[in-house]
This record gives C-alpha cells, sequence and structure tokens, in this order.
C-alpha cells in the first residue's frame, strides 16, 4: 500500500497526482490512497510526516520505505523493489 500525504494548497502534490493515477493504473497489486494532512492531521502526525509530499509505503500494516518530495522515479523504484519482494516470497 502506498499512503499519499498530500494537501490542497501543496504544489508538488497537485504535480504527483497525474503520476500516481498512472502507477495505479500500473501497479494494479498495490493500493493507493491519498490523505489530506489539513483533514486529517492526526493521522499525519502518526506517521511523523513532516513534509508534502510524503509517500510512505506499508507491507502487512508495518512501515517498509517512505520518499519525501516530489520524487517520481524514487517512488516508483521503491515501489517496484517492494512488490519484487513479495513476489519472491
Amino acid at each position: 500500500m502506498v499512503i499519499d500525504f498530500s494537501a490542497s494548497w501543496c504544489g508538488p502534490c497537485k504535480f504527483m497526482e497525474p503520476v500516481l493515477n498512472a502507477m495505479a493504473a500500473k501497479f494494479t497489486d498495490v493500493q493507493f490512497v491519498k490523505l489530506d494532512v489539513d483533514e486529517l492531521p492526526d493521522v499525519a502526525q502518526e506517521f511523523g510526516v513532516q513534509g508534502m509530499p510524503t509517500f510512505v509505503l506499508l507491507k502487512k500494516g508495518k512501515e517498509v520505505d517512505r520518499v519525501v518530495g516530489a520524487q517520481k522515479n524514487d517512488l516508483e523504484k521503491k515501489i517496484e523493489k517492494h512488490r519484487a519482494l513479495v513476489a519472491a516470497a
């Protein structure tokens, strides 16, 4: 699962929105969830989100990786890495 911590006023978050939609279409076995930090500040705090966008990768309910900032290539590589680990298991 990839959680996208973003905000409506965040320019880089808006830049990443179509990128995330494309990744969701490509990685159909991965759940993508978008959370607005202004609407759910407690959840953002629980995950230690300090900048937006922040992408938290979860596997079996545990954080396995994260990407801070509009780093689409880094995010895609980390998704592929963790998907490969599942396939190998």
